[in-house]
Formats: structure tokens, sequence, C-alpha cells
């Protein structure tokens, strides 16, 4: 059955995992720095506003957020890692959280990492590259925000992902913006392929 992308919405916020929503379907999680664009991904790529909701402030997604699609899938919002002005114990409380999530739900089929193409990935994104290269083998790469570069400076930028993240041919480096869509098919060619969900 093909997955109606349109039949989507937010299941539950949980902190912990007796409030995941029950196993049955395979899920995808979203993880990267506060303010790089998971929400505003999930939105792009839905087709919608404001499912998943957006801040300008950034270390607002203190939850891990699951969005069901079509009773087929869950896409999985992580709350963002390394803003700053969050306390530390905060910082520690999301951490535990995510670590919790990422490796104690067997339907969690992979992670997509999400770098803003503007600057180089932290030490912060290169732990959660190796993490998900060594749960999962390959790793896809989303580059948000290219819609706030010129062409040059977007390669310029995929380049330097590639090299601080020590990306090799297996993983999928994508370039994508939240404001034109660009990338957005191939997201969904990613997620296909981790899933066996058919569009």
């Amino acid at each position: 059955m093909n997955l109606n992308i349109h039949n989507a919405s937010l299941t539950i916020s949980a902190v912990s995992p007796r409030q995941y929503p029950p196993a049955g379907v395979p899920e995808i999680a979203m993880a990267g720095r506060s303010n790089v664009g998971k929400s505003s991904c999930i939105n792009k790529i839905l087709n919608r506003k404001s499912l998943a909701r957006t801040s300008a402030t950034p270390g607002k997604t203190a939850t891990i957020n699951f969005y069901n699609i079509d009773q087929q899938l869950f896409l999985v919002d992580l709350p963002g890692y390394g803003y700053a002005k969050v306390s530390r114990n905060e910082q520690e409380k999301w951490a535990a959280m995510i670590n919790t999530y990422l490796t104690k739900r067997p339907q969690l089929k992979s992670v997509l990492l999400l770098v803003d193409v503007r600057h180089k990935p932290t030490a912060q994104d290169k732990v959660m590259f190796d993490w998900i290269r060594g749960a999962y083998g390959n790793v896809t790469v989303l580059a948000t925000k290219c819609d706030k570069l010129s062409k040059t400076k977007v390669e310029e930028g995929l380049q330097l992902i590639c090299q601080t993240l020590a990306m090799t041919d297996e993983d999928a480096l994508i370039p994508f913006s939240a404001e034109t869509g660009q990338g957005r098919d191939a997201v969904w060619q990613a997620i296909a392929s981790l899933t066996n969900v058919v569009l």
C-alpha cells in the first residue's frame, strides 16, 4: 500500500519509553544541533505548514516527538543538542533521553543526521555520525539551509561536511532546503530504502 504522506499527525511528545507509541511500524529519527531545522524539514517533506512546531529560539524541542505517517511509519524528531543557553543539567537530561530512545527502540531503522551547510560540523555532530555508522552501517546526512548560500558556497559547505565527518561513498549527503523544497524527493527515497515503505 502506497504511503499517503498527507495522512500525518503528531501522536505523542514523549520523555520516557513508557510514553513511546506501541511497536509495530518502522521509525526514522532525525537528529542534529538545535536550530538545524529538524521541525522545518519534517513540515516540508510532509507538505505541512506547522505540523512540527518550529521556533526562532533554539532548544525548544525538549521532548521526543513521534509523527505518525499513514499508520505505516513514524518520523521521530529528537531534541536538538549543543544549545549552550540550556543548563548543563538540562543538556545531560536530554542526552540521556535521546540515548535511551536510540539504544532501546528495536523498530528504529536509522537516524537521519541534519547538519547546517553554512557551518563546519561540530564535535557532537561527529559523535552522532559515528554512532549512526556503528549502529546502522551507512549514514544519510541532510545538509540543511542550502537556500541561504550561493551555489558555489553550498558546494564548499558540502565538501567540508564530507571531510569533517569522514563520509564514504556508501554514505549519502542530501542538499536540503525547507524553504525551496530542494532535496525533498531524495529524503523520501532515503526513508523508503531504509524502511521498505512504498511511496
